[in-house]
């Protein structure tokens, strides 16, 4: 299968709370395309000032990898600035956030996978 940049379905929502919309280009597009390990697996596209809110992880986890643009990220309470390369794991019973700190969009890859 492939599913060219054209045809993948684009999500604008407030995340957790968060601030402003967050842009989600969904990779793939159901748990079964995930073969059940997963629900999520987005391009996921922050403006300058946004965030995705607090929130904990209950029977996933999630892992983000930074393309472009700088962010804070909340890591159970601690917060570390993030940028292109690294990335991120918020495991079950664990909490996490984030704010575009930058002035130019964050773009990442979000995972959610299955504890």
């Amino acid at each position: 299968m492939i599913r060219k940049k054209e045809d993948q379905q684009v999500e604008f929502r407030c995340i957790r709370g968060g601030k402003g919309e967050t842009e989600q280009h969904k990779i793939a597009e159901s748990v079964e395309e995930l073969y059940g390990h997963g629900r999520l697996f987005n391009l996921m596209i922050v403006e300058p000032g946004n965030s995705i809110g607090l929130h904990t992880h209950e029977g996933d986890n999630e892992i983000f990898y930074f393309l472009e643009g700088t962010a804070e990220y909340n890591d159970n309470g601690t917060i570390v600035q993030v940028g292109p390369g690294d990335t991120t794991v918020c495991n079950d019973g664990e909490c996490h956030a984030l704010v575009n700190t930058g002035d130019v969009p964050l773009k990442f890859i979000a995972l959610i996978l299955y504890s």
